[in-house]
């Protein structure tokens, strides 16, 4: 068996491993072991495994993830979540709809400062879930929107997904940030409008509430402020150069920390912070290695180069090859999470689309294709029927059937495909925040 049909056939199988629901990064971990001992040698695995160990955690650059995880953790425990909330609500209850707007808007505010889809999507459906229940609001229009809410964790700038692109694609984190805000903007406004054509076409999905007095729209105002200025010195402080990526996470972990011991957290709360972080990095961490592994052996057996050039010299055009490179991710949304889908297919689709001519130079291309990926990622994560948010809110809201559920996310899932085509056709959108700060 030639090396790349073994890489192509031990592909596919760890791709069924998934499927059978075993873990993503034990089964990209046993495809690469396996790989690399038939391709060279147990000599050559033992090596590989000392070296791939090595490489993964040895890098500066993945430090930055557990420190934004801590940071999302503290940042919960201050509250921060329901102080978002409240003001969104206070703004936004009293019009039709307002209470699901509300919550796009807490969400968004709450990715500001946590960087996952699933700790956002958790976390806000926690404060929000009662409240639209208490105010009668249906069960398919409270759990669509807090699953579509909860994405805007990874495409609200700091993102872990996107730290790990950065780091796979050898591009700078502060200027992904930087691209992804835009975007991200354009999501939670197509959110708010879905909510709103949703709720003309069907009030009774959701009932006015009384709208707030003045002096509690201005409490309620006043107590989000920490969540502007965190954000400001982290993106704002990486970008300017005051600090690197890993040292802007620090910065706002120590900011979210000192929040959470004035809003009254113990040393309890201060363990499961830890607690939390410690379990989310350890699988992130296993699955990179697994990755890791896995891609190492697929380099041995030329595979992304064979794709790679086999796409660059198929005469298409690009923008059709970046149209079915965008497909493939909204099929493999549906059967791995946002990290692992990241972590495998970026070493073989990166090296093609960089050898395509879409009008930019190599360092915009790069970027703009990332934020693409990213929100090409988000849409896989509310895609019926396994979008891992479906399921989180699902587990939440137990009285709301699936089916309710996904039909309820589907106005959001429309906007995010309308979003996605005009970021397509018009890169400069992207591209827009970065060429204004140069």
């Amino acid at each position: 068996m030639s090396a790349s049909i073994l890489g192509l056939t031990l592909f596919a199988a760890m791709l069924v491993a998934m499927f059978l629901r075993v873990p993503i990064g034990l089964a990209m971990f046993i495809a690469g072991a396996t790989g690399t001992l038939l391709l060279r040698s147990w000599s050559a695995l033992v090596g590989s495994l000392k070296s791939v160990v090595y490489d993964v955690y040895a890098t500066d650059s993945l430090a930055v993830i557990p420190i934004f995880l801590l940071m999302g953790n503290f940042a919960a425990q201050a509250g921060m979540s329901q102080a978002l909330y409240r003001m969104a609500q206070t703004l936004l209850g009293h019009r039709r709809g307002g209470l699901a707007i509300a919550t796009i808007g807490a969400c968004a505010g709450f990715g500001a400062i946590c960087g996952s889809s699933v700790a956002t999507a958790a976390t806000m459906g926690q404060v929000a879930l009662p409240e639209m229940r208490r105010a009668g609001y249906a069960g398919s229009l409270s759990t669509g929107t807090l699953a579509a809410g909860g994405t805007l964790g990874i495409l609200i700038p700091p993102s872990i997904v996107l730290v790990i692109y950065a780091i796979l694609a050898e591009q700078n984190i502060a200027k992904l940030f930087i691209a992804a805000f835009i975007p991200g903007v354009l999501a939670a406004l197509g959110y708010m409008a879905a909510i709103t054509i949703t709720v003309r076409r069907d009030p009774g999905l959701a009932p006015i509430t009384p709208r707030a007095s003045r002096t509690e729209i201005l409490a309620a105002t006043g107590a989000v402020w920490p969540v502007l200025l965190i954000f400001m010195l982290v993106i704002g402080g990486m970008y300017a150069g005051l600090f690197t990526p890993t040292e802007g996470a620090a910065v706002g972990a120590f900011g979210t920390l000192l929040l959470a011991l004035g809003a009254g957290m113990r040393i309890t709360g201060f363990l499961v912070c830890v607690r939390q972080t410690a379990i989310a990095t350890a699988m992130i961490f296993f699955i990179v290695l697994g990755a890791q592994l896995f891609n190492t052996f697929m380099a041995f057996t030329q595979v992304p180069q064979l794709v790679a050039n086999a796409i660059a010299g198929s005469g298409l055009n690009p923008w059709l090859i970046l149209t079915l490179i965008l497909l493939a991710y909204l099929v493999l949304g549906c059967l791995m999470d946002s990290l692992s889908m990241i972590l495998l297919t970026i070493p073989i689709f990166f090296p093609a689309i960089m050898k395509l001519d879409f009008g930019l130079a190599p360092e915009p291309a790069a970027i703009w294709f990332g934020i693409l990926v990213l929100i090409v990622v988000e849409v896989g994560l509310i895609t019926p029927p396994v979008g891992m948010n479906l399921f989180v809110i699902n587990a939440m809201a137990h009285d709301v059937p699936m089916l309710q559920t996904y039909r309820g996310v589907l106005p959001f899932v429309v906007t995010d495909i309308i979003r996605t085509i005009v970021l397509v056709a018009f890169p400069g959108i992207t591209l827009l925040a970065l060429r204004l700060l140069e």
